[in-house]
């Protein structure tokens, strides 16, 4: 079985182990050692059944090969992890799929992505590397969800959307088909995206409009 580690211990994390722990069931495919986090009073602590066996340098300098999911909601933050640990040639990302999340076997899946429970993807949908589909979200036909993009809970994207790299679409929102959001752009939760929506921006309301440039 593959030795994996879930980096994050936060509420995320702990919800992305549950995943791995069902699908875990039956025949398992993990050892899971635990968590990694770099909080240091976290160190050695057991959270909800599995411990924290250390902080980011211990995947560092970890001398074989290890499977490691990034269970870290922000599209910077995990993007700023895995470039770390992409310096140890043992660590390798799987893409985790939560056992009751239904997709078409015409979905290409980067490495690291994450899908979470109740999501559903349909068909000729285009996912990067290191995406997170957080509960209940719906991907339409032809999408492309770009690297690094977070999708937090309920989100509902129409075929033909195309989302940027490091994007993040808050809870409830909603793309209606066809519309590209460009990169590094946060949609506010309860947003309804009827018009393309800029890169480096924040944008909310129905219909969403961008308020502020991100630097």
């Amino acid at each position: 079985m593959e030795q994996l580690v879930v980096f994050g211990k936060g509420g995320f994390g702990r919800e992305v182990m549950w995943l791995i722990d069902e699908s875990n069931k039956g025949a398992p495919k993990y050892d899971i050692l635990g968590f990694v986090d770099d909080t240091v009073a976290a160190q050695g602590a057991v959270v909800n059944g599995h411990p924290v066996i250390g902080t980011i340098d211990f995947l560092i300098n970890y001398p074989s090969a290890i499977s490691v999911v990034v269970a870290v909601g922000n599209s910077l933050n995990r993007k700023g992890i895995v470039e770390r640990l992409q310096a140890n040639r043992h660590i390798s990302f799987p893409t985790v799929i939560a056992v009751d999340a239904i997709h078409s076997n015409l979905v290409q899946f980067g490495e690291g992505c994450i899908i979470c429970s109740s999501s559903i993807i349909t068909v000729n949908v285009t996912l990067g590397d290191f995406v997170v589909v957080n509960l209940a979200c719906t991907i339409g036909h032809d999408a492309r969800i770009s690297d690094f993009v977070s999708l937090a809970p309920t989100v509902n994207v129409s075929g033909g959307v195309d989302i940027g790299t490091c994007t993040e679409i808050g809870t409830g929102s909603q793309i209606i088909p066809g519309k590209h959001i460009g990169e590094h752009t946060i949609v506010g939760a309860g947003s309804v995206v009827v018009k393309d929506i800029p890169p480096r921006c924040t944008a909310v309301g129905t219909p969403a409009r961008p308020i502020k440039v991100i630097a």
